[in-house]
């Protein structure tokens, strides 16, 4: 699993962007779409527990910067390594050196299952390709 993020600058390279410029971009551009939020907050609460609009808009926007903040670590890990790609490891990385260790080990078996199920969906794939080029 990597997040190609094209060509990273430093962060004194960056552009500065005014108040007003800041403002043009839309909350949405910003935030997770509130209906993801919501969906994965009903999922865990039983099913007549309802979820007021305040709570959904701060869970949006805690896991939005949550996700900005592990990125952001990531990659300053990779323009150190002069890599352009932030991928799982980074990732994971990023989150035992911000203080959240405790979902490490979880996320490393996470991972690895992913990619196991992930080749052998591609060597299933390339069988189902090789049978099509026999016939």
């Amino acid at each position: 699993m990597s997040v190609p993020i094209g060509p990273i600058e430093p962060l004194s390279q960056t552009p500065n962007f005014t108040e007003t410029e800041l403002g043009q971009f839309k909350e949405q551009d910003r935030f997770l779409p509130i209906a993801n939020v919501a969906r994965i907050m009903k999922r865990s609460l039983p099913d007549n527990v309802k979820i007021a609009k305040e709570a959904k808009e701060s869970v949006q926007e805690c896991v939005s910067e949550f996700i900005s903040f592990i990125t952001s670590e990531a990659q300053d890990r990779c323009l150190l390594e002069k890599r352009k790609t932030i991928n799982g490891e980074d990732l994971i990385h990023s989150m035992s050196a911000l203080g959240f260790e405790n979902y490490s080990q979880v996320l490393k078996i996470y991972l690895a299952k992913l990619r196991q199920h992930q080749s052998q969906k591609n060597d299933q794939d390339q069988f189902d390709e090789e049978d099509l080029i026999e016939e």
